[in-house]
């Protein structure tokens, strides 16, 4: 990607990467999913299932495959470390009616997978409300060994805390090119994970958004690239 890789390395070196938040140990996936090992749970952050059929109900149409694609990747990762816990950080649904657009064929795969782990629904702005029959726990926020999971990240000085819901994404440009890609991002005390959905959006992480997470604050960036998740030097960043 953009020649950042060191000769020396392996695409396999990539695929994930360690991440160390308030002294527990996490790894960042390729897949823009977290899994904390410890815990044996994966963490995801809007998923938006169902946002092709709702901006096809505004006329504005999409392939109607996101709710398809998201959960089959979403199945991979759960396979790739066979997780026991799914904490799904809210905005899981893009609107409170998607659950009832959903295909019962995309409803039936969410429930295989669910048989195979413990599901927990954290809710979100899109989704403050999950229907019973989605099956899972439904709660506003959870806290783990100290470390609070919830959707909205909390203003300046909080720590301890992994959050969604600003969709981060990092921009480059080097040797010519110029790249915008999904990315974690993260300072040691907490960290924002991309949003996992195949129809979600990425918000530069130098938007005036992230300023009250870490502005004046050192950070970390680990960008999702075509074959791997690869950690990006600050400088290299650049705004939209």
């Amino acid at each position: 990607m953009l020649q950042m890789k060191p000769e020396s390395s392996g695409a396999h070196d990539f695929k994930m990467q360690n991440i160390s938040l308030c002294g527990k140990a996490f790894v960042a996936d390729r897949s823009g999913a977290l899994y904390w090992p410890s815990e044996e749970a994966l963490i995801i952050a809007d998923l938006h299932l169902e946002k092709g059929s709702s901006y096809a109900a505004q006329g504005q149409l999409l392939p109607p495959y996101d709710t398809r694609e998201t959960l089959r990747r979403l199945a991979e990762a759960i396979d790739r470390f066979d997780a026991k816990t799914v904490i799904a950080l809210g905005d899981s649904f893009h609107d409170r009616e998607a659950a009832e657009r959903m295909e019962s064929r995309d409803a039936e795969a969410l429930r295989i997978m669910q048989n195979a782990c413990e599901w927990i629904w954290v809710t979100g702005n899109h989704d403050p409300q999950i229907a019973q029959w989605l099956g899972g726990y439904v709660i506003d926020s959870l806290t783990v060994e100290g470390i609070t999971l919830r959707h909205e990240p909390r203003g300046a000085w909080t720590t301890h805390e992994i959050a969604g819901h600003l969709h981060p994404a990092a921009k480059i440009s080097r040797d010519g090119y110029t790249l915008r890609r999904p990315c974690f991002i993260g300072n040691g005390q907490r960290l924002v994970v991309p949003a996992f959905g195949t129809y979600t959006g990425g918000l530069n992480v130098l938007d005036e958004a992230f300023d009250p997470l870490f502005g004046g604050q050192a950070f970390a960036v680990w960008m999702m690239g075509q074959e791997g998740l690869y950690p990006v030097a600050t400088r290299l960043l650049r705004g939209d």
